[in-house]
Order: structure tokens, then sequence, then C-alpha cells
């Protein structure tokens, strides 16, 4: 896997690439990270598929980017589909989790002949943030994080997951996550998901509470066709969870290889 980056409107973009171990029909796969994250928010085995080429990407003034975090959703999205451009990728399947799924959605709305796919991992078409995660990520960080660390994990995450989580959450500049948490309260995308034109799965865990299951559960029923897994026991962080990561993944490979 190798770590790159390009320049897009004067900010460094960071992101990772595994290309495909041979010659593949597979569309390339790119992921994009929730509020505060970054590529390293996605697996090693999800960042390493074998069958396909695969980009993570940092968000602006997030992971290794630089440049400024954005406070609506269609900025980022923006961000991602000159993010494509620049790397000339041919139609891709776009993977994003929690506020990357709202910005994937995004981009299936408004760029759908750029996508051959779309997987949406712990989101919803409607992102109401709590005003109690608004005001402590504004005025007392450390609670902020012990608060959303609280909230992101099912009951039986490995404290190692805990940890980490927490470490990187740490990392971003608190104005970042409360730009990036002020975009999701701000997004509403529900009365537009039967415009979504292109093959979609939804992924969600039952025990998420940041995105209940009903949020995956609305945009399974509401965009056409669409494939909805549900992994039991498991929080807001499912692809990282050690025991939904095997199911996460092997959903992702089998609709990758329908897309």
């Amino acid at each position: 896997m190798k770590l790159s980056s390009l320049v897009i409107a004067g900010e460094k973009l960071a992101y990772s690439h595994h290309p495909a171990a041979a010659p593949t029909r597979t569309p390339p796969l790119v992921l994009v990270h929730g509020a505060g994250g970054n590529a390293l928010h996605w697996p090693v085995a999800l960042r390493r598929l074998p069958d396909c080429a695969v980009y993570a990407l940092d968000l602006p003034g997030h992971g290794r980017s630089t440049g400024q975090g954005r406070r609506a959703i269609a900025d980022y999205a923006a961000v991602v589909t000159a993010f494509a451009d620049a790397l000339d990728l041919p139609a891709f399947v776009l993977a994003g989790h929690s506020m990357g799924g709202a910005i994937a959605l995004e981009c299936a709305l408004r760029n759908a002949t750029r996508l051959a796919g779309l997987i949406l991992v712990a989101t919803g078409a409607r992102l109401r943030v709590a005003p109690r995660i608004l005001d402590a990520v504004a005025n007392d960080f450390p609670a902020a994080i012990s608060l959303l660390a609280e909230l992101a994990h099912g009951a039986q995450v490995d404290p190692q997951i805990d940890r980490i989580f927490r470490r990187r959450l740490g990392e971003v500049a608190p104005a970042i996550l409360h730009g990036d948490f002020l975009a999701c309260d701000a997004f509403d995308r529900r009365a537009d998901l039967a415009a979504v034109a292109v093959p979609t799965l939804v992924i969600c865990g039952s025990a998420d509470r940041m995105t209940p299951v009903q949020y995956s559960r609305f945009l399974a029923e509401k965009i056409a066709a669409a494939q909805l897994v549900i992994v039991p026991d498991v929080g807001h962080m499912v692809m990282l969870e050690k025991q939904a990561l095997p199911v996460v993944v092997q959903a992702i490979r089998a609709f990758l290889a329908r897309c």
C-alpha cells in the first residue's frame, strides 16, 4: 500500500493507494471517513482488498491532509469529486462511513455518472447531531472525546480499539471536528433518495447509537434495489469491531463483484 498526496486548489490531499493484485474488471473503490476521522478509520482488510484498486482519502484538515475542513456536506462532496478527477479514475465505487456516507450520498445525487456503486456505512439521509455533542466539542474537547468514544462503540468493543479511537480523535483540531458536526447537522437528503441511480449497499451495526439502525433501514427502503446488511451487536464503528469485520469485508467484496 502506497501513501501518496496531490494538491488541489492549494490544499494537499493525502491518501493511500493499494493496487489490485492482478488485472481486474472490478471498479476502483474510494473510501471516505467520517467526522474527525482519517483514512485509518478504515481497517487494513478494506484498505488492502486484493480484488480492486483501493483509495482511502484524508479529507481536508484531517489526517495527513492540509487545508481547512468544510461546514457543508456538499463542499466535502466537491472535494471527493475533484480528487477522483485529479486521479482520472474511471467509474468507481464510493464508500463512506457516517459523515463520509453523507458525502458519498451527496456525490451520488450530484454526479451519478462518475459512480459504479455506492456503499453507505453507519450513516443516514438526515444526520442530526445531539446538542450536547456540539457543545462539548466547542467547549470541552476532552469531554467530547470521551462522549464520542462511549457512543461510537458497542458493549463488546476491544479496549485497544477504543484507545486507538480516542487517540486519533484527539489528533484532529477541535474546530475541524466542530465544523464536521455542523455539516452533518445541516444535512438532509431524505426527500431525494428515490433519485439515487447507482447500485447501493447499506451496512450498519444493530447497536449503533449515533446513526441508529432505523436510519439504514430508511436508506434501504427508499433507494431502489439497495441491499441492507445489519451486523448484530456492534456499534457505530462497525467496520472496526473485530466480530463485525469479516461480515463487512465479505459484504463489500460481494457487492464490488457485482458492480
